[in-house]
């Protein structure tokens, strides 16, 4: 009998113990004020590679997988809605996700209306020309077109440094404009590049350093400023990603490299 109730009060302590973590985990969750409860709703593009982008015709990349990692430490399912560039921010504004997830840089104006996490990526830019171009740094697009997506930061970079920009869709209808010789370059990340050399090995492109021209970029997840204790969670979770060794192993299974450090 004694035995007996020794079991019942360590079966009753640990079943308790259970079903307390399991709520906190719950209420933790319920807080965050989610599109849908138990799911972290992710807007991205789902078009370039190795960010996001359809292999036989499904979702995956880099930051697919840094989404769904994010969501199992919240304890939520990860959903994906895929938005094009140019109105993937604003998409915050009207709810129609959570969080954005998709290569964006932590910039002065942006910060003022929005909320970034802790950076998952550490951005270097580089310029891409057509071998044989005349141009030999950075400072030589003054003047000049690039193709860059209007809203994004390479933009900002290209129009500060004095070139003039043409709009496009996205990373691969930039390139393939320099290709064409439409333009004299574009502007991106290493690891954008790496991407793309990665695919087209024989491309006749070569890139250039910014140097000093164009400041390291912090890339992070970005939140409507309503989302606060999601922004809080959200960079804890990247936190552990990032001591755990997950960050440092998707970016050299979808870059080639170690993108996520300074």
């Amino acid at each position: 009998m004694a035995l007996g109730a020794i079991l019942a009060v360590t079966l009753s302590a640990c079943g308790s113990s259970s079903s307390s973590s399991s709520s906190s985990s719950s209420a933790a969750s319920s807080n965050l004020d989610l599109q849908t409860s138990g799911t972290l709703t992710i807007g991205l593009e789902g078009t370039f590679q190795p960010y996001s982008y359809r292999k036989d015709g499904k979702l995956t990349g880099f930051e697919v997988d840094l989404g769904k990692a994010v969501a199992k430490k919240l304890g939520l399912k990860a959903k994906f809605v895929p938005t094009k560039f140019d109105s993937l921010i604003a998409g915050l504004d009207v709810n129609k996700y959570d969080v954005v997830i998709n290569d964006i840089a932590e910039t002065p104006q942006r910060e003022k209306k929005y909320l970034f996490s802790t950076p998952y990526i550490y951005s270097k830019a580089q310029l891409a020309v057509k071998k044989g171009s005349a141009i030999s740094k950075i400072t030589d697009i003054k003047g000049k077109k690039v193709a860059q997506t209007t809203t994004s930061n390479n933009a900002s970079d290209a129009t500060r440094l004095g070139a003039t920009v043409t709009p496009t869709d996205g990373f691969q209808q930039s390139i393939d404009l320099v290709n064409q010789g439409r333009v004299a370059g574009t502007i991106n990340s290493r690891e954008a590049f790496y991407a793309y050399f990665k695919q087209n090995k024989n491309a006749k492109i070569k890139l250039i350093d910014s140097g000093s021209e164009i400041k390291t970029q912090k890339i992070g997840a970005i939140f409507n400023k309503k989302h606060a204790k999601l922004q809080k969670e959200v960079s804890k979770a990247i936190q552990e990603l990032r001591q755990d060794g997950t960050l440092t192993k998707l970016s050299k299974q979808y870059f080639g490299g170690d993108v996520t450090k300074k």
